[in-house]
């Protein structure tokens, strides 16, 4: 990999004719880059296929771009404005919380702080660099530290306090475990030696501090993008509080039983159980003391988590609420780079509906910033759904390389590239929600505000060096060229913002090679197109699978949480399935009671990376009714070639089930056959393990093609095939696949109900 890098984002994934975008670019080691507006049409360089294909369309400026490097603040906190100083009271005073630490030995940590490393100023309760519960008081010269005698334990719940008292400028320090059957790691029946009480008397004390307050982090130095916040928290706080006195054991014993903190020098409670409602919660941490010091979170801590009160019989915020207090923070979250744009580009009144990228090269090394244009108007009776929440749920995945096993899983060894040193040298271009976070954790959020890898046209997967997502996409976006088709392309951000309305011009949908994360709107508008005539080629596997949420106001940003059942790479935690962004649950849609086959007449069946394989067709394919589907296809078996492992029937892939919801009347036109025991029966449907869930012996594991009609002259074509996509392409389109494909997309694309 080269020493030298550009790279960067925009502002909005989906834009329009007439919209201005804004691109952030951040280089090492680039003195000037050359920027071109082009085309993508091809992102797989593979010389079994059309390879790497863009077409220059735009220079958006006179000449290069200097390109600096820009920084991005890692870890999620809130920030509590504090203009007047109120935190830090002139005299004595007590800050208190209940917290889970996940990482407590990991070193210096803020819990809640009103103060700066650099100007020494201020106090901050929190961890120090052994682990231990710390008080640290500046001046503004000297610093005084007095820390607890015990440990904390990982993931057990604590109430913690500290005092100072300015007349005797003694410290006081409370650690006490609040340990239920249900809160903790451990149970109220294991031993426990972590209470800790410790006075000490300091030389300092603690001047005010200009800069807003923080939970979970410490004002720890300054960047070249202004003041950085460190020492990010890991694990949970749940309600805390600052007075102006100093509180008495009894008191502090109050409140770590449940009490409310006393009027009497109350200066901030935040009671993080606030603002809950049936969809969802904000970033908002409210303040209900005297002076309204209400916080927001950065970088998406996470909500709907359960408090150090939770008692297990309620499983959802929605229902005892005052038992969701807990609020996740960790070191490494990222939600948005935050850096500062390098160029704007207004688009043209005249581009044409696709897929685009500002190209940057200089100094040998080159980076697409991708994004999409959809129509002010529809202009075509075809559109290309591009799956934009897969990617983000895909974005930046680490979790191939920092994994042991995933050959395991794929039947594939790794094959690195440099997209993948890239990411492995940028910890700060954040994680995909198939990573964990530092702590162990589930990633649960996902934005396109930064570098995204797998949004670069030539990126292949680690875990296969094949394409993946974006760039297997653009195998179809390839073929709808190579065959003159006119469409327009529409993304997952328009489906879930603008729900039937933006399906609804069109005759016929192409979704992309890997639905595979549905909002609830999302879904809505599928279903109501197709009842109301629509038509949509699922020319793809696994979609319809993951519930997903988006806030209207941040369309860049998606939260998924990984329960129950389906194949996952973490497990929430119990009483943590809730979205917090819409207060819905998440997990699979199967669950939720709309199994794929419902809507698509298929569902997930397996997955495996070894190599595809072709179809067969089946009796069904020959009756007149449908049999148009094959015109010019003259063998029985098709597909056993492809950009996709080789073969246009693997990877992933799906099966018609009638138990499932695959409706009456469903046409089964092909199947797949002989896929390894590399290909594992679906986890959901596998109540017991036993022998023989493998491909080599059961009959569920394979991809089937299907037909069917919907209400109102509607219809759905089904490949079950991740690979299907990646086919299409080959010898220029003149193969099965594509002709199968061409010869529904005719058919659909028509005026008038589809008739069989």
């Amino acid at each position: 990999m080269t020493t030298a890098m550009i790279t960067g984002y925009v502002d909005r994934i989906s834009v329009q004719p007439g919209d201005t975008l804004r691109f952030m670019v951040s280089a090492e080691g680039v003195a000037q880059a050359d920027v071109a507006i082009v085309r993508l049409i091809h992102g797989d360089e593979n010389p079994q296929g059309p390879g790497f294909i863009e077409r220059e369309v735009a220079r958006p400026l006179a000449g290069p771009i200097t390109p600096q490097r820009q920084y991005t603040q890692l870890g999620s906190f809130v920030e509590i404005p504090d203009p007047h100083g109120a935190l830090l009271p002139d005299g004595s005073f007590t800050v208190h919380a209940f917290i889970w630490p996940t990482l407590p030995a990991k070193g210096r940590q803020g819990i809640v702080t009103q103060y700066s490393a650099p100007d020494k100023r201020g106090f901050a309760l929190g961890l120090n660099d052994a682990g231990r519960l710390a008080l640290t008081l500046g001046d503004g010269t000297n610093v005084a530290e007095v820390a607890a005698d015990r440990p904390l334990a990982t993931r057990d719940w604590y109430f913690v306090a500290a005092s100072f008292d300015a007349a005797s400028r003694t410290v006081t320090l409370y650690q006490e475990p609040v340990v239920n059957p249900y809160n903790s790691r451990l149970s109220p029946i294991a031993p426990r030696d972590d209470s800790s009480h410790v006075n000490a008397v300091v030389n300092v004390t603690p001047a005010r501090l200009g800069r807003p307050a923080l939970f979970a982090g410490i004002h720890d130095r300054e960047s070249p993008r202004g003041d950085f916040v460190g020492c990010v928290f890991n694990g949970k706080i749940d309600r805390a509080g600052v007075q102006s006195r100093v509180l008495a054991r009894h008191e502090l014993d109050a409140l770590k039983d449940g009490a409310e903190p006393p009027q009497d020098g109350l200066v901030a409670r935040w009671d993080t159980s606030v603002g809950y409602t049936d969809r969802g919660i904000g970033d908002k941490v409210v303040d209900t003391g005297p002076h309204g010091l209400h916080g927001i979170g950065r970088n998406r801590p996470i909500r709907g988590m359960t408090g150090y009160n939770w008692r297990s019989r309620d499983d959802s915020f929605r229902l005892a609420p005052s038992q969701y207090g807990g609020i996740a923070f960790h070191d490494d979250a990222m939600i948005d780079s935050g850096w500062c744009p390098s160029f704007e580009w207004q688009i043209p009144a005249d581009l044409k509906s696709g897929v685009y990228a500002a190209r940057l090269r200089g100094d040998g090394v080159e980076d697409h910033i991708t994004f999409f244009v959809r129509p002010r108007t529809p202009q075509a009776k075809i559109a290309m759904l591009m799956p934009t929440a897969s990617y983000l749920a895909y974005a930046n995945e680490r979790f191939v390389i920092e994994t042991p096993g995933v050959e395991l899983i794929t039947g594939h060894p790794l094959v690195l590239n440099d997209y993948d040193f890239a990411l492995a040298a940028h910890p700060e271009w954040g994680r995909s929600t198939y990573d964990h976070h530092a702590d162990g954790e589930g990633v649960c959020y996902s934005s396109y505000l930064r570098p995204v890898m797998g949004l670069r046209p030539k990126h292949r997967m680690a875990a296969t060096g094949i394409p993946w997502q974006f760039p297997a996409d653009m195998s179809i976006i390839c073929w709808l060229e190579q065959m003159g088709y006119a469409y327009d392309v529409i993304t997952d951000e328009d489906l879930d913002r603008d729900g039937l309305a933006c399906l609804a011009p069109y005759n016929v949908v192409l979704n992309g090679t890997h639905s595979e994360y549905y909002s609830e709107r999302m879904m809505d508008a599928t279903e109501q197109y197709l009842a109301n005539g629509g038509r949509v080629m699922y020319l793809g596997a696994n979609g319809y699978y993951w519930v997903v949420a988006f806030r209207a106001e941040e369309p860049w940003c998606m939260e998924v949480r990984k329960l129950d059942a389906g194949s996952r790479a973490w497990q929430a935690a119990p009483g943590e399935y809730y979205l917090a962004t819409t207060g819905e649950k998440s997990g699979l849609w199967r669950i939720r009671g709309r199994a794929p086959q419902k809507l698509t007449g298929v569902g997930f069946a397996s997955e495996g990376m070894d190599c595809s394989l072709p179809y067969q067709r089946l009796p069904d394919s020959r009756d007149p009714a449908v049999s148009w589907v094959f015109t010019g296809v003259d063998n029985d078996v098709f597909g056993d070639f492809g950009l996709g492992g080789n073969g246009a029937a693997g990877i992933e892939i799906d099966r018609y089930d009638l138990g499932l919801g695959t409706p009456p009347g469903t046409w089964l036109l092909a199947t797949s056959f002989g896929f390894s025991d590399a290909y594992p029966h679906v986890v959901e449907e596998v109540l017991f393990n036993y022998p023989g869930l493998g491909g080599t012996q059961d009959f569920q594991v394979r991809a089937d093609i299907t037909l069917c009609a919907t209400t109102n002259g509607g219809a759905v074509f089904s490949t079950g095939s991740i690979a299907w996509g990646q086919a299409l392409p080959c010898m220029d389109g003149s193969n099965d696949v594509s002709r199968i494909t061409a010869n529904v997309l005719e058919r659909f694309m028509q005026d008038g109900p589809v008739k069989f």
